[in-house]
Order: structure tokens, then sequence, then C-alpha cells
């Protein structure tokens, strides 16, 4: 009995490891997962620092409505029940709120699991989507886990009024039988540059009509007021194939909640819907979406706070000698020359958290979100050291 089981225990040889990425779908496979913006608990950790300002995510210096706040208090006792997964009162809200019927409403995790549940339904192997360089990152990334081709069009040159801006023409040129979804950033993120309502419907009307196209305005409010920028979702009867994003972790402050929505024709919106997850906007963020979608004061206050302070913040860094490109949003872009990775780590280390853009082919750029009045002094005064020690003013000019 002893040598039987003594048998049975020896030693077997390791089997080989086992390549899960092999495993994976090619679009899986091979994608690079999006970088948010450092949290604050993470420069807390690494580098030691109390005192911590974030101006890398974009997100609303004042936070949220405090209505939006109370009414996702007021559902924290009932979260061991599900949420509506219809999301009935924040889609009537919406509706209301753009004049459309609630059956041309997907409601999202963000406005970035909309745009996955874009490429989801209307991306796919043999399938192509097309959009500008320096555009947002999600973008490529939905693509590339649809299976389907990402077309990138050269953005606009540093020289023109739109600086690595959207070149509508071009891309209306690129358009062909293999593109399937068109996506377009007004205003892009993170170039801030934006297009004027007479060129974006010129596109419009050059794309044929069996191509979606998408137009993510996720910082709507924030660029409403600048003359000459179009609201998109007026146009939803004109034009059948565009879907249009909107977000509620901008000037809504509710980025923490996760919940934005497309506004889409029917049809269209039925695709999405069949594809979304039935409960992917939880309880609290869609009491807390409506209750701050009609918390006009709060959204004004919010808009006024930042068109003056990026003004403040776009003249400080031009007092620096750095070239900063036009912004309709709530962050400004800016060129921080050729040690732009020595500063930003050198802003960590003083607790700035700002976002480097290396990854959306800017190299030596550097977005910050409008910030506070402190806190944009801060940082002025931080980047103003950082500045000192790297470089002289003429090797900063681009």
């Amino acid at each position: 009995m002893s040598e039987v089981m003594s048998h049975n225990h020896e030693p077997q040889p390791p089997k080989p490891p086992i390549d899960f990425a092999r495993l994976a779908v090619p679009g899986v496979r091979e994608l690079a997962p999006y970088q948010p913006g450092k949290p604050i608990e993470e420069l807390r950790r690494e580098y030691g620092v109390s005192r911590v300002i974030k101006l890398a995510s974009n997100e609303n210096p004042l936070g949220p409505s405090p209505k939006a706040a109370q009414a996702a208090s007021e559902v924290l006792g009932e979260v061991h029940r599900y949420p509506d997964g219809n999301g009935f009162s924040l889609k009537a809200a919406i509706a209301g709120h753009h004049d459309l019927g609630v059956e041309q409403i997907t409601l999202g995790n963000g406005s970035n699991d909309v745009l996955a549940l874009i490429a989801q339904a209307f991306l796919g192997p043999g399938r192509c989507s097309l959009f500008s360089a320096h555009a947002f990152a999600v973008y490529p990334l939905v693509t590339q886990a649809a299976g389907a081709e990402a077309r990138v069009v050269p953005a606009l040159g540093s020289e023109a009024a739109q600086p690595y801006g959207h070149d509508l023409k071009a891309m209306a040129e690129a358009l062909d039988e293999g593109v399937s979804v068109v996506f377009i950033a007004n205003p892009n993120n993170p170039t801030g540059t934006w297009v004027s309502e007479p060129e974006l419907r010129e596109f419009l009307a050059a794309v044929p009509p069996q191509v979606v196209t998408v137009v993510d305005e996720a910082y709507f409010e924030y660029a409403a007021s600048e003359p000459g920028y179009p609201d998109v979702s007026r146009w939803l009867a004109d034009y059948p194939n565009l879907v249009v994003t909107r977000s509620f972790s901008k000037v809504h402050g509710l980025g923490g909640l996760r919940v934005g929505y497309a506004l889409s024709h029917p049809q269209i919106a039925d695709l999405l819907n069949r594809v979304r997850q039935p409960f992917n906007c939880s309880a609290p963020a869609q009491a807390a979406a409506a209750a701050s979608l009609v918390d006009h004061e709060h959204i004004e206050r919010s808009v006024a706070l930042n068109r003056e302070q990026r003004e403040v913040l776009a003249k400080g860094l031009y007092e620096l000698g750095l070239s900063v490109l036009p912004s309709i949003g709530n962050f400004l872009t800016f060129s921080a020359g050729p040690h732009a990775a020595q500063i930003n780590d050198g802003l960590l280390r003083s607790g700035v958290i700002v976002r480097p853009v290396d990854a959306y082919e800017l190299p030596g750029y550097i977005r910050v979100t409008v910030g506070t009045p402190a806190e944009n002094r801060a940082f002025l005064s931080a980047l103003a050291e950082q500045l000192e020690q790297w470089d002289g003013r003429s090797e900063r000019l681009p």
C-alpha cells in the first residue's frame, strides 16, 4: 500500500505556463488600457504629499449641485434594491431638457460607456471608425476592442486658427464604404479646439446616411456661449444617422457617480439599448443626474467661474512665456517645452496633479484643468518654480 501511495505522489513535471493573452480576441490582445489622471490618494502614497491640488481630469472644482447630492443621499436607504434598469425618471428629465422623446435616449455609465456601446453595435472586423488625430483617447480604444480598424485623419497644423483641431475637410475626403462610425469631439479633449456650426453642417451633409456620426459634447455647457458653437442635439431631425453624447461628469460634477447619455434616432437608441447592460446607471447616479439637470443656478455659477478663471489661467501661462492652445472647455493645454516630463514630475512632488498629453501625440504639452482661484494661483506658482529650474524662457517657446 505504501509503495502505491509513494508512486502516486511522485513529483510531476511542471505544466507549461498558459499565455492567456493568446486566448483573448485579437482586438483586446493588443489593447493598452486607458490611463486616467492620477488619483489624489495615489499621489499621497507615492510622494508623501499631504496637500494635493488635482487639475488633471477636467472636473468641476465647485463639485456637484447641492440638490444632486441631496437627491443621491435620499436613495441610499434603498441601495439593496436594483436601480430602475430602464432609467425612466432620468430619461424623462433628459427628454424634457432636450425636447425629445424618451425613445431617443440611451443611458450610460458615463458617456465613455455610451461610446463603447456605439462601437459594440456598429463596429467589428472588416469595419472602420474615422476620427481626428489628437482626439479623445476612448475612440481608438473602443474601436480596437470591437475588432475594427481605426482610421486617424491628420489634424490641422500648429499655425491654424484651431491648432491641432479637427480638419473636417480632410475627414470628409477620408470617408469611403469601409467607414461605419465617425467620432467628432466638440470641443475636443485634450486640445480644447472646436468646430463651428457651418463647418459641422457641411461635414454632416457629406457623410453617407449609413455612417453613424457621433458628436461628443462632453463639455457642451462650458462651450455653449461661444459665438458660432452649435447645439447639435437640435439637429437630430435633420440627420437621422447622428448621435450626440453628453456627460454628467464635467459641469455637473458627478464624475464619481458615472452617468452620461446619448441622443439619437429611435432605431439607433433601440440598438444601443440592446447591448447596454440593464443596470449600468446606479440609483444614486440616476437621482443625482435628474436633480442636477434642473439646477440651472449651479450650472450657471460653474460656467461663469470657468470662463473667468480660464482667462486668468491663460494670462498666467502667457506671462510665463508659454504657448497655449485655444480652448472653450474647462481646461487649457500648453507647451511646456523639452523638459515637460521633468516639469510634470516636479509639479507632482509639489502636490499639483496635471495631465501630460504625450499619449495624444502632443509631446511636450500638458493639460491643466481650470480650478478655483486659489488652485490656479498655486498651480501657476509651482509651475513658475519648475520652469525656472529646468529651462530658460527662449527654450520654452515652440
